[in-house]
């Protein structure tokens, strides 16, 4: 007979839970910190990393400390770019650049961007918000491991861009939908769906309706808006006639270094290269700190046992578990479409 493995699970979690704060009190009361670190990089700069701390209340974040020395800022973008994600998150970032816009210690931004891309709206709408940050203060991008789709068009914003020369970028393109017609597997099955609505292409995409030529011309057609608006963006940052980024713009990613040989960015090198650049370009003699923001959404004490529990579980909540993997994702994306987006 096979054991309800529930309770002990749970009781697991609880002592895990309950070691790990016990250990975080002692830390706190010995002066010990939870992994800030900083240290001096050359060229009259200090660079400090901020950690942050896990909360164990129900939900609440810790605050930014207020800056009072001039400094950078190391702007992540990571993982896919789409509303809100685990690291991402659209409303924190743009509430994040206003507010370094708003700080007159902020001297700049550098984009540390690690992307896939992601959704059209997302990608566009931080672009023209870091344009505008531009318009006051510089803007410069690193491209670590992935800057692909919208991850690049973000990059666009910049002034310079540097690239990790383990990175993969380009993947100028646009994915207007994926759809999926489950029609003739439903009649084959005795499965019958329906959906109540006006106008013919209402529900273009369903799978339980067939997609027909005139709604793939309709899908096409915004398809091509959304690329023409990328390859303009791509021409006018990197100066480039836009006969030759399309030529370049065929979906395909980039090493960096055919990303640096096509103009697509500027050079090849770490983090602390950049960091060398910047500081010669813009702040000579000029002593200022690099701090880091990153999205890392509120973890509250009940998450974090859920979260655990889930993993040490292997539970699945969700009824569409049974379903192979590459169908549930055509019929309930990650993001919302249109998106600037590398699929591998």
């Amino acid at each position: 007979m096979k054991k309800n493995k529930g309770p002990a699970i749970f009781i697991a979690v609880i002592v895990i839970a309950a070691a790990l704060s016990a250990f975080r009190i002692v830390r706190s009361f010995t002066g010990e910190s939870d992994g800030g670190s900083s240290y001096s990089s050359g060229n009259g700069k200090s660079v400090f990393k901020d950690f942050p701390n896990f909360d164990f209340g129900l939900g609440g974040s810790k605050k930014r400390p207020s800056r009072n020395t001039p400094y950078i800022a190391r702007l992540y973008i990571t993982g896919t770019i789409q509303e809100a994600g685990e690291t991402y998150n659209q409303q924190w970032l743009m509430d994040t650049i206003d507010a370094l816009d708003n700080d007159k210690n902020n001297l700049a931004i550098v984009l540390y961007i690690d992307s896939p891309g992601g959704s059209v709206y997302e990608s566009d709408e931080t672009y023209l918000r870091l344009l505008k940050y531009a318009e006051n203060k510089p803007v410069y991008a690193y491209f670590a491991s992935m800057a692909a789709s919208g991850g690049y068009y973000i990059g666009c914003a910049s002034k310079y861009i540097m690239a990790n020369r383990n990175c993969w970028t380009g993947s100028i393109g646009v994915i207007a939908g994926q759809f999926i017609d489950l029609t003739g597997l439903m009649e084959k099955y005795g499965v019958k769906s329906k959906t109540i609505h006006s106008g013919k292409n209402k529900i273009m995409g369903s799978y339980d309706e067939p997609f027909n030529k005139e709604q793939e011309a309709i899908m096409q057609a915004i398809c091509d808006e959304c690329y023409e608006q990328f390859t303009d963006i791509v021409a006018k940052s990197r100066r480039l006639p836009i006969e030759q980024v399309r030529k370049l713009a065929d979906g395909r990613v980039y090493t960096a270094k055919q990303a640096k040989e096509n103009k697509l960015i500027d050079a090849v090198g770490s983090w602390e290269e950049l960091l060398d650049v910047i500081a010669a370009a813009e702040f000579e003699d000029v002593y200022y700190d690099v701090e880091d923001y990153s999205y890392e959404p509120e973890m509250s004490f009940y998450r974090y046992l859920t979260g655990l529990a889930d993993k040490l579980g292997g539970i699945r909540a969700d009824s569409s578990a049974a379903l192979p993997g590459a169908v549930q994702k055509i019929i309930e994306p990650e993001i919302e479409y249109p998106a600037y987006l590398y699929v591998k």
